[in-house]
């Protein structure tokens, strides 16, 4: 889901409110630095009428002197009021990435499958990434805001005639607006979906690079990825073109406003309504405005495309996802039963693939599920260990319906091991305690040799220490699925559905595993698929 704009902008000022010291300072010390800094060319046009007056020199230095301290002052502050910007901004954007980061971890599976791995990478890394590089700039935005309003009040002290002259310079503004922001936030949008779409086929090539080398699909694979790195390429392309168009815009705009000011100025001294020195601040504080304004509007580019990014963020933060809930780890262990009662289930835009299903394991007992490939084994496994729900039916864990199991809850009474387990990079240690942060080593130990692992793990380098994982020490597919085992082990659950857990191992280690399957699921409610 891509949040809208409105919702968009929601959470992100939710998100900078959790930091309302930062925010205070930062508004304080942003309107200091402009307030300093219109000072000063207003000062500057003072120091002309008192040249053109012929003031004495003690009153040129004093002006003088003044002009020096607003200066130094609105540079020092404008350098605290960019940092606590910046500060606050990153703050923001850090509890966004973990907000994002924490649902998509709780997504519901099914959804999660259907998206791809892809897309929801590319949000919480390139999207967060995009945000993130944008805070540096709304810096800069917020600084120049405050600096335009200040220096419109700077008009005020001024001859109004000048000040209505700079005012032409705003339907170049508007009509350049009313046409690039629309046409921006379309453009910036497909430009992070084809990086969506570039980010899931290199994934997909990265994690299926035996497939590719074992079929020769080197060539055609490539072309894949060439497609969809041209397709990022392209939307990239046509979003820059549309921001160059609106920055041309913005400079006809500026030469417009500067002449109009100065000529409007040359016929007021003429007529000896106004002085020089009015007409020479007006110009250095239109002049002054050219940085504010241009990082303004010509931020309008990353602002769209920062917004394009964040939206995909806040859809999925905004996601409806069951709230975290602390689950007692030494809850119930007595045995629980598993019923289900006519489960059917379709995926979307598929057949049926289950067809009226009902099924009583007693608490204890254990089930086998035995057919050919295609026949639903997989599907049905999945549903009565929660994976994702029924499309049709009911299902009890124990006396429990499993639709209103709070997810926490459900984990603690069911464990899944699945055909393909995965290694996370880190100790072997740390890997364990995924399933239970607390146990100690000697728990570790005694969940390895319930499995049958004990041995292979004392053999290691450095024991439980062992960095495993991507790039680190390699564990064989029948290791990996007895530390999947021993996770379970740990977890302890009353129920347990294994999912062809033995068929990775090969004909060497699936006699091991299956030992070790059959010393987890005694005393415990099992479902294995085979």
């Amino acid at each position: 889901p891509v949040a809208t704009g409105r919702v968009t902008a929601a959470a992100f000022w939710r998100a900078l409110r959790r930091h309302p010291v930062l925010a205070w300072t930062s508004a304080a010390t942003a309107t200091a630095a402009s307030g300093a800094a219109v000072v000063v060319p207003i000062l500057l046009g003072r120091l002309v009428d008192l040249v053109v007056a012929g003031g004495t020199v003690r009153s040129l230095l004093l002006i003088s002197g003044w002009i020096l301290a607003a200066g130094l002052a609105a540079a020092a502050l404008t350098g605290v009021s960019r940092w606590l910007v910046t500060e606050w901004g990153t703050r923001a954007c850090a509890d966004l990435r973990e907000q994002v980061l924490d649902h998509a971890l709780r997504m519901d599976a099914a959804r999660l499958e259907a998206v791809g791995s892809g897309d929801v990478a590319s949000r919480v890394t390139e999207d967060v990434e995009q945000v993130t590089d944008s805070v540096q700039l709304a810096a800069g935005v917020f600084t120049s805001l405050v600096t335009v309003v200040i220096t419109f009040a700077g008009f005020a002290t001024l001859d109004w005639r000048i000040a209505a002259a700079f005012l032409v310079v705003f339907p170049v503004y508007v009509l350049s607006l009313r046409r690039f922001v629309p046409r921006a936030a379309r453009l910036y949008a497909a430009e992070r979906q084809a990086a969506a779409v570039r980010t899931q086929s290199l994934l997909t090539t990265f994690t299926g690079a035996r497939t590719v080398h074992a079929y020769g699909m080197q060539e055609p694979q490539g072309r894949r990825v060439d497609e969809a790195s041209r397709g990022a390429v392209v939307a990239r392309l046509r979003a820059v073109r549309g921001f160059l168009w609106f920055a041309n815009m913005m400079n006809y705009a500026e030469a417009i406003g500067l002449t109009a000011v100065l000529l409007t100025g040359f016929l007021l001294v003429r007529g000896e309504v106004s002085t020089v020195g009015d007409v020479t601040a007006a110009a250095l504080l239109f002049h002054r405005l050219f940085g504010p304004l241009g990082m303004l509007l010509i931020s309008f580019n990353d602002v769209q495309s920062a917004g394009a990014a964040l939206a995909r963020l806040v859809g999925i933060a905004g996601l409806d996802v069951p709230a975290a809930r602390v689950v007692d780890p030494a809850g119930s262990r007595a045995p629980a039963g598993v019923v289900a009662t006519s489960v059917s289930h379709r995926y979307p835009d598929g057949p049926t693939v289950l067809h009226d299903v009902s099924i009583e394991v007693a608490p204890g007992e254990s089930l086998a599920i035995v057919g050919e490939s295609g026949a639903g084994k997989t599907t049905l496994a999945a549903i009565l260990g929660g994976v994702f729900p029924a499309t049709g039916g009911k299902v009890w864990l124990g006396d429990l319906p499993i639709d209103d199991l709070h997810p926490d809850e459900l984990r603690r009474l069911v464990g899944v091991v699945t055909q393909e387990v995965h290694v996370f990079a880190g100790t072997l240690a740390d890997d364990l305690r995924l399933a239970a942060p607390h146990a100690d080593d000697a728990q570790l130990h005694a969940a390895l040799a319930l499995v049958g692992a004990d041995t292979w793990v004392a053999a290691l380098p450095d024991g439980l220490q062992t960095v495993v994982g991507d790039g680190e020490h390699h564990l064989t597919p029948s290791q990996a699925q007895q530390v999947a085992l021993a996770r379970i082990a740990l977890l302890d659950p009353p129920i347990v559905v294994l999912d062809e857990a033995t068929a990775e191992a090969g004909s060497a280690g699936a006699r091991q595993l299956e030992l070790a399957s059959a010393a987890l699921v005694r005393g415990r409610t099992a479902i294995v698929v085979a």
